[in-house]
């Protein structure tokens, strides 16, 4: 009987946006990479959507090296709307046919290109009353303005929060996740943007551009802010005793530093980095925390629960198509997109 010869499977490739080298303000590479690897628990999505999060450009530029240790070539991207094209012998969860979103695990990311493979647990099914491109406008922001609001917060009907930054991709999810949830919400923006703010829920509007927000509100029980140090300090002053400032631009603090799995030497200078709000906090009676969004399935599916209810509509400002994909990176690197960038697949 003559031996079976198997002919070894051709390595699948698929086109997708790549950094090859960290380096600021690079044009990422366009061409082939080999298509994901399905493990047992995973599904293998066709990307239909994908957006661009500020994530991305600091990923490009190297400044998350430390924090988020990848290895290059590396495909960008943080967001995914698509269709489940196979599933892992393991999955439960999803069939091929199902029209999912998502925000991979942050050492699968990958979503600039044309299929990306992602544990069942990270993902979820898509919002019914949206098309793919709104979709894929929602995961990483709903959920960082998810796990701020709801999981470290603990936010109340009836309490007080500060979303700076409104018009951002974050804050038009935030504005709407706290009004939904019944607390007063004021946010910062500028002055061509207080009519959308004002549309999404926000009861008090800061024009940062005229006013001090310092200067005009107090006794907050939360704030969450999105911007640089100053903003961070003085944003000290508009909490009451017992407040909370949550803070997704940074500095780290030892306890994410921890539950990164970060080495003991990462965990001094992530110390060393947050010892001053932390201690400035002290003196004003509040806590600071740093909170760095994590992948989570389960929270998408409450998402899209609410987005379906009507209490959560996503802002798109642009639709790019694949192959400028550089440019929607460029467009918001101007600072000037209200919500979210969004690039449709091939």
């Amino acid at each position: 009987m003559s031996p079976t010869v198997t002919t070894p499977r051709k390595p699948v490739h698929m086109k997708a946006f790549v950094i090859d080298r960290y380096a600021k303000g690079a044009a990422l590479r366009f061409g082939d990479a080999p298509e994901p690897e399905v493990r047992e628990n995973d599904v293998l999505v066709q990307i239909h959507a994908t957006s661009v999060n500020p994530l991305d450009g600091k990923i490009r530029d190297g400044e998350f090296k430390l924090i988020l240790p990848y290895r290059l070539p590396l495909i960008l991207g943080n967001d995914v709307a698509g269709v489940v094209v196979r599933v892992g012998p393991k999955v439960r969860n999803f069939k091929p046919g199902d029209e999912v979103y998502a925000r991979p695990a942050k050492d699968r990311i990958g979503t600039f290109a044309e299929f990306i493979a992602m544990n069942e647990a990270d993902v979820a099914m898509k919002p019914k009353n949206l098309a793919m491109e709104e979709a894929a406008s929602l995961p990483l922001v709903a959920l960082t303005a998810w796990q701020a609001l709801v999981e470290r917060a603990s936010l109340k009907k009836g309490q007080k929060v500060l979303i700076h930054a409104g018009s951002g991709g974050v804050g038009t999810i935030a504005i709407q996740l706290a009004k939904h949830i019944g607390a007063t919400v004021a946010t910062t923006t500028s002055t061509a943007n207080v009519d959308l703010v004002k549309s999404l829920g926000a009861d008090v509007v800061v024009d940062y551009r005229k006013e001090d927000f310092e200067d005009l509100l107090q006794g907050y029980d939360v704030v969450l802010n999105s911007l640089g140090k100053d903003t961070l300090e003085k944003s000290l002053r508009v909490l009451k005793p017992g407040g909370k400032l949550i803070s997704i631009s940074g500095p780290p603090d030892p306890e994410f530093a921890k539950e990164n799995g970060s080495n003991w030497l990462l965990q001094q200078i992530m110390r060393l980095l947050s010892l001053g709000i932390r201690r400035k906090s002290k003196r004003h009676g509040v806590s600071y925390s740093f909170l760095f969004m994590k992948s989570d399935g389960g929270q998408l599916g409450q998402i899209a629960s609410l987005v379906e209810a009507g209490a959560v509509r996503p802002v798109v400002d642009r639709v790019f198509p694949f192959a400028e994909t550089n440019e929607a990176m460029a467009y918001v690197e101007t600072g000037r997109v209200r919500g979210k960038v969004v690039i449709a697949a091939l």
